[in-house]
């Protein structure tokens, strides 16, 4: 057993993203290492129990974890929430850091989260009142028990969503980048130094990507190269197969599939009586899926808390707001003391204005649903579109479009300057004339497209910028839909495509214009569509796309942004 001074100078960071509660008298720590915890198979695993020292049965935080319970994460989730009051519970999920079985991502969290519940109620310190913590993993965690759990009175969910597989295959399309990274890091979490991994990882898994080995795309002016199947870039990546990256491959095709039903905990989110706070960034891989989680609790009479600010998913800013908001949602709804919550059940941070706002629910009421349609002439407008002929451009996988900015797993998602990628002949830039007043956009963008093709295995991507006046086109959301055969065509052979893209919340201001892409590409974010229908896993031949996009008044497509006014 460890006794922890109280006098060491680590305080629960401050943030404009939640008020801080009031100040309580900090408690001294202790904890107690590699407590054995057995799951219902006979694997056991391994906890870390932190507590406040003369506290009797205070309520207890679980935290679950494939990254380890040392250094970091046991002060940040263990110290910080112990000197408070509480009691922590940091476990190691199974396969890595000590714990017994084999790793295999998110098959196993419902079960041994409800062994772990039914180990807790067995011990003499626990005294009923629960709540879970924790990002991403820890957050998926937390959605595999929460309808079975009693218990669980708070979560803390943050850059989450209750199922993984639709950021997985975005739109239908894969997430490689996201994907090899995070595969490629879960592999080495049981290796020697597992505490260097999420370090060394993402660079092996993007020089795989980014190498020749991996068909990097060109910009223009960079130089060609072929690469390997997608089946291989595991070992590019790790320097030996890794299973769940090839299960992901694998099991692509059907989201209603046995492998994914056992991963899906999306369908349960409406029973989930625990009170619930969410803290998301709009550059975060699973920002949409966490706002449906959202919706669904909504819809379930439900008043779940929601703040979303400019941050990407591995963005240490957010970690400190969501400790800080944990803190005062665990006081408020385990010992009673609501003084530390806002008013407001949502807060975010609007870009383009650099500001907060408070609102009453997601989407703010005040906003509605304005089209922007795609005109002759690479225009862009709110007006309705005039007779034109179709825009053309053509997607050859063996060059695929890049992609610059938006959404990663690993790494900085903030806006960049998409002029380069705009140069490209495989890209469509519409653009609106220069913006006469601010123009805010809070919520769900989509697009409504009508496309035809030579190939009726084709990707759509749509993606919207800010334009400077100094000539910048920084993206702000972007999305993509992977086509089929099943999506029809009329005697013309024009197809309708909606596209959901990311959720924005930014302010065009007053001189700026708005801007809109479409591509059929967005590598590595997205791996390449081989135009064949044939499986990822398949190396198939490549077969170029010839795509069309109509915008005349019998095919009015547009991106529909969400206007705001207060």
């Amino acid at each position: 057993m460890v006794d922890l001074p109280l006098r060491l100078p680590i305080q629960l960071p401050t943030s404009r993203t939640a008020q801080r509660p009031g100040r309580h008298p900090a408690h001294r720590v202790r904890v107690r290492r590699n407590l054995p915890v057995p799951m219902s198979d006979g694997v056991v695993l391994l906890a870390d129990h932190y507590f406040p020292v003369g506290a009797v049965r205070p309520p207890t935080i679980l935290i679950r974890t494939p990254y380890g319970r040392g250094g970091p994460f046991g002060w940040m989730y263990g110290w910080a929430f112990a000197r408070h009051g509480f009691q922590v519970v940091l476990q190691s999920c199974r396969g890595g850091f000590g714990s017994g079985g084999l790793l295999d991502p998110l098959a196993d969290e419902h079960a041994d989260g409800l062994a772990t519940v039914e180990w807790l109620r067995r011990q003499s310190w626990y005294g009923g009142g629960l709540a879970m913590h924790g990002p991403s993993y820890l957050g998926y965690t937390q959605w595999a028990i929460a309808a079975e759990t009693p218990d669980l009175k708070a979560m803390a969910t943050q850059v989450t969503a209750s199922c993984f597989r639709d950021a997985a295959y975005i739109g239908g399309a894969f997430a490689l980048e996201s994907s090899l990274i995070w595969t490629t890091l879960t592999a080495h979490l049981d290796g020697r130094l597992p505490g260097v991994a999420p370090l060394v990882v993402p660079r092996k898994a993007r020089r795989a990507l980014l190498s020749g080995l991996a068909a990097p795309p060109a910009l223009p002016g960079a130089p060609d190269a072929c690469g390997l199947p997608l089946t291989e870039l595991d070992l590019a990546a790790a320097g030996r197969p890794v299973p769940f990256f090839r299960e992901l491959l694998a099991n692509h095709a059907d989201p209603a599939s046995p492998y994914w039903q056992k991963r899906d905990f999306s369908g349960t989110v409406d029973r989930v009586t625990a009170e619930v706070t969410m803290t998301g960034g709009w550059y975060d891989v699973f920002l949409p899926w966490q706002l449906k989680d959202y919706a669904a609790m909504r819809a379930a009479g439900r008043r779940p808390y929601l703040t979303i600010g400019p941050w990407h998913h591995t963005d240490v800013r957010h970690g400190r707001a969501a400790n800080n908001d944990a803190l005062a949602w665990f006081r408020a709804h385990l010992l009673g003391d609501p003084s530390g919550l806002r008013p407001a059940p949502v807060r975010l941070f609007v870009t383009g204005a650099d500001e907060w706002r408070d609102h009453s629910d997601w989407p703010p009421p005040g906003t509605r649903p304005v089209r922007w349609h795609l005109q002759p002439g690479f225009g862009l407008s709110t007006g309705n579109p005039v007779p034109s002929e179709p825009d053309r451009y053509r997607y050859d996988p063996a060059h695929p479009t890049p992609v610059l900015g938006g959404p990663v797993l690993i790494g900085d998602s903030s806006p960049r300057d998409n002029r380069r990628l705009e140069a490209r002949r495989d890209v469509l830039v519409y653009t609106s004339a220069a913006l006469t007043e601010d123009t805010e956009v809070i919520g769900p963008v989509t697009a409504e497209l009508f496309l035809r093709s030579t190939n009726q295995h084709a990707d759509v991507v749509v993606r919207v910028c800010d334009v400077h006046p100094g000539g910048a086109s920084m993206n702000v959301c972007e999305g993509v839909r992977r086509l089929t055969p099943e999506v029809p065509a009329d005697a013309d052979g024009v197809r309708r495509v909606e596209v959901e893209l990311w959720p924005a919340g930014h302010r065009f201001r007053r001189g700026h214009r708005i801007r809109v892409h479409v591509a059929s590409g967005a590598y590595p974010r997205i791996a390449r569509n081989p135009g064949t229908g044939a499986a990822l896993t398949a190396g198939s031949p490549m077969v170029p796309s010839d795509q069309e996009i109509l915008h005349d008044p019998d095919h009015p497509s547009a991106v529909v942004l969400p206007h705001y006014r207060t």
